[in-house]
């Protein structure tokens, strides 16, 4: 799917830091230039109000760990964060609750089913079993800190607002409009709460996350958040600390095994960095310790990912050396391997 775009594209190592500024600036308006015109998949219209995104926007940022910010097309257009929320709460719930509850009360293994599956749940005695997938998800946000639904919806917008480096705020009428359809996840949410999975009201806890998805980001804070979490939680734009180190380790792995639902596996193997797609066409690509990629274009493929996002994704990944598993011999070896004693 990623592959056949980037075969003509050398695989650099994931060595060292960033290529120099006007290196990158290159590579990201090439990577525009040869997926602009891509015309593949279709706007999301499960929910209403997001099929009249204009298919045809297209933007690429990328941040480094240093704070420089490399643009390209429509990255300053503003659309709902929806699933790519799920990442960032689940670093502050890390953050405030600790490696071991969020690992026992959330889980961190892939499901294999569905990012909405009921059944899922039920397999697995009541376990959300990652916060990536929308049961584990809304458990997350109802851990963060607020006695009431009101503080808890400030602890998720404050905190989105620290990863971004600036003031986000509810896209009012996607908010109206999830809220009307989201009628599976106040099912869900009852449902951990039958196992003991959620401490607050499920139809409060329902109705923050989706306020939580219908804030309003650009690509160009996508990648600021993510670069925030590759630098290990600090933000390299604004130089404050969101969550700790140890909650930005945690993510990223989440992300790494569960953060493209059913399709993680593919993603690692093609691309290789954690990443987290959203339906209104975003993702937020992270490569720890160099910077993050924040993309947004509206078509999606079937799995619910913006097509050229992740080919740009995939572009950029093989041509900065992003990938985490693609390594150069050291100080440039390149003899035949030996075989080991006892072969």
């Amino acid at each position: 799917m990623f592959e056949a775009h980037v075969q003509d594209i050398a695989q650099e190592a994931f060595t060292g830091s960033l290529p120099g500024d006007a290196r990158v600036d290159a590579l990201v308006v090439a990577a525009h230039e040869r997926y602009r015109d891509h015309a593949d998949g279709a706007v999301a219209d499960y929910i209403p109000i997001l099929s009249e995104a204009d298919p045809a926007w297209f933007g690429i940022t990328l941040a480094g760990v240093d704070g420089t910010l490399h643009s390209v097309g429509d990255t300053a257009v503003s659309f709902s964060i929806q699933s790519i929320s799920k990442a960032f709460i689940f670093a502050l719930a890390c953050d405030a609750r600790g490696h071991e509850f969020v690992h026992d009360r959330i889980g961190v293994n892939n499901t294999g089913l569905a990012f909405n599956s009921v059944v899922a749940i039920e397999l697995n005695d009541g376990s959300p079993m990652n916060p990536m997938v929308n049961a584990g998800a809304i458990a997350t946000t109802a851990l963060l800190p607020g006695d009431s639904s009101d503080a808890l919806w400030e602890s998720v917008r404050g905190g989105l607002s620290r990863f971004a480096g600036r003031e986000l705020d509810i896209d009012a009428e996607v908010y109206g409009s999830e809220a009307e359809t989201n009628h599976r996840n106040r099912a869900i949410a009852t449902l951990l709460q039958s196992y003991g999975r959620l401490d607050r009201d499920p139809l409060a806890a329902v109705d923050v996350y989706t306020r939580q998805c219908a804030i309003a980001v650009s690509a160009a804070d996508l990648a600021v958040m993510g670069a925030t979490l590759a630098d290990g939680g600090v933000n390299p734009v604004t130089g404050e600390r969101v969550v700790s180190a140890e909650a930005a380790r945690d993510t990223l792995a989440v992300l790494a095994g569960c953060g493209m639902y059913e399709r993680s596996g593919e993603w690692l193997f093609e691309i290789g960095i954690p990443a987290k797609s959203g339906v209104s066409g975003g993702i937020v690509a992270i490569s720890p310790g160099k910077g993050a990629l924040g993309t947004f274009s509206p078509p999606l493929d079937s799995a619910g990912t913006s097509i050229r996002g992740q080919r740009a994704c995939a572009y950029l990944s093989r041509a900065l050396g992003l990938n985490l598993f693609a390594s150069a011999p050291v100080h440039g070896r390149t003899g035949a391997a030996s075989t080991p004693k006892g072969s």
